[in-house]
């Protein structure tokens, strides 16, 4: 049976497409398509919550457009003009026999999200006890990331500790009242310690094979970055001050996609890491996720006078400040070792006399540790005075400045 002429007319012009479709293919160069992992292929297969099995959605065979995730874009932030209120929240990991009342009597003008690590029943809880604050700080951020304060401070349970810095007497509560917030703003990313030991300038090193009694989590490094950050080349060196304290301006926050932070908190409900050791493995990573730096360490001085307002004029004067300070502490362990040898040889009553000259000695250390914390004070006094004046501050962080900007 013969075609109707216009069917042989569709027909022949398909025929010649398919021939001109085929010559432009076989003209380029044949190249296969890699079968890589990327981050958006081990996004968890469980919903949003995080709170699933843990198991990885692992696809192969992508076009390089979506292997990789987009590295976020750390734009520094802008201040907002002086005397603008900025919103803030606290956020503390804190177990059930932990009390947190200091917050809000020291701080009454913070917002509080205080999570209870260990009681499924508080308001504020994460979906599993695990890896220490880390925990509820990547819950708070997943369960609030469209609400996000300007600034928002994660920290610890405790008001005094060994790592919030002397100058504030290790107390929370006055490191939070002294926090420029502009900083936090601008940096968008702000370690609250400003002391470099332990952290900086070279603390981790993820390749190392042998293990290191003061830093345990240092040879599983390597492993957790791996499947944290897959499309990411290993760095030789992590560091920054310790103890996974820091600041986030909610700019920053949003820098980074929600997905990525339920990614990594199911991570850590999976991993078969240990509580301790994911943990201390966390506080080496923040400052890589929020500013993609593998060593942030901040210069104190900077820090220090940027950040709190306390501005000694520069490096060598801040330094002439610590020997003060370690001065005082080499006295006071003399007195103190000079009290328990003659409080041990009184007891012994073995006849010797302390009156002389061993007393006079006593009195001079003492006037000694009295005209050196006298001259800590001024000095403290003088640092905070310099502070007082935006300019001050810019100067000493290398920033520029004119006249009507804040802090």
């Amino acid at each position: 049976m013969l075609l109707p002429r216009r069917a042989v007319l569709f027909l022949s012009a398909c025929f010649f497409l398919i021939l001109i479709l085929t010559a432009r293919s076989l003209s380029r160069p044949w190249r296969e398509v890699p079968q890589v992992i990327g981050l958006g292929d081990l996004l968890p297969s469980n919903n949003a919550s995080g709170s699933g099995s843990g198991r990885w959605n692992i696809t192969r065979g992508h076009t390089s457009n979506d292997l990789y995730a987009p590295p976020p874009n750390f734009i520094p932030g802008t201040p907002k003009p002086p005397g603008y209120k900025y919103t803030k929240t606290v956020v503390v990991a804190r177990t059930k026999e932990e009390d947190t009342s200091w917050i809000a009597e020291e701080l009454p003008d913070w917002q509080r999200a205080v999570y209870v690590a260990d009681d499924p029943s508080a308001p504020l809880h994460p979906p599993k006890n695990k890896g220490h604050e880390v925990m509820i700080y990547l819950t708070y951020i997943v369960d609030h990331y469209d609400r996000l304060p300007d600034v928002a401070v994660f920290m610890h349970s405790h008001q005094v500790a060994w790592h919030n810095d002397n100058l504030f007497g290790g107390d929370a509560a006055e490191l939070l009242r002294r926090l420029n917030l502009n900083r936090v703003i601008r940096e968008g990313y702000m370690n609250t310690r400003c002391g470099y030991g332990p952290g900086c300038p070279a603390w981790m090193h993820p390749g190392a094979i042998e293990e290191d009694e003061s830093k345990q989590e240092e040879i599983m490094l390597a492993r957790a970055w791996g499947e944290l950050f897959p499309d990411e080349a290993i760095p030789n060196v992590l560091a920054q001050p310790c103890c996974a304290q820091f600041a986030l301006s909610r700019d920053r926050i949003r820098s980074i996609p929600h997905a990525r932070y339920v990614y990594y908190r199911d991570w850590l409900l999976a991993t078969d890491l240990s509580d301790y050791i994911t943990g201390r493995i966390w506080e080496y990573l923040w400052q890589y996720v929020f500013t993609g730096e593998a060593v942030l360490c901040v210069e104190e001085t900077v820090c220090l006078c940027d950040g709190y307002g306390f501005c000694f004029g520069g490096d060598d004067e801040f330094r002439e400040y610590q020997a003060l300070e370690a001065k005082v502490t080499e006295l006071q362990n003399d007195i103190g070792g000079w009290m328990w040898l003659a409080d041990d040889l009184d007891f012994a009553n073995d006849g010797v006399d302390l009156t002389s000259p061993a007393a006079g000695d006593d009195e001079s250390l003492r006037q000694k540790i009295e005209g050196a914390e006298n001259e800590i004070v001024e000095r403290l006094q003088a640092a905070v005075e310099r502070g007082n004046n935006p300019r001050n501050r810019a100067l000493e962080a290398g920033r520029p400045w004119k006249e009507g900007d804040g802090f």
